[in-house]
């Protein structure tokens, strides 16, 4: 090999180690605390930054967490519930799930019926503010 050559491939290495540098300096570490005690540093991958965000879910309003189909409806419009009241029976994969009041109030609107078919995210039930 000539001494041309030599350096030429020199020259390309330490550029791309150049590169390399240049590509890690540009990933950026994110610190997470557990349990406020222990921290670790961790990579974001595409999928967790293209992720769909969280939003806090709005108290006035029951949503349906998965589709299913509405057995019963237990409370009427007007009707004053308390926290931890039965609402509705929502029967998802062959299980019939107790839907029950996160908090006091007085129901607004029931905008499901008994037997009726529901996609996820369904808004099932309103309270007034």
């Amino acid at each position: 090999m000539t001494d041309n050559n030599k350096e030429n491939k020199e020259n390309k290495e330490h550029n791309e180690s150049k590169q390399d540098r240049k590509a890690k300096k540009k990933i950026r570490f994110r610190t997470m605390a557990v349990e406020s005690e222990s921290r670790y540093r961790t990579l974001l991958t595409d999928k967790f930054k293209n992720r769909k965000q969280w939003i806090a879910p709005d108290e006035s309003k029951i949503i349906a967490v998965m589709p299913g189909t509405i057995v019963t409806v237990l409370v009427r419009k007007g009707q004053v519930v308390e926290k931890g009241d039965s609402l509705l029976i929502l029967e998802s994969m062959k299980m019939q799930n107790n839907i029950i009041s996160p908090r006091h109030g007085k129901i607004k609107a029931i905008k499901v019926a008994a037997g009726q078919n529901i996609p996820k995210d369904y808004v099932m039930i309103e309270f007034e503010d």
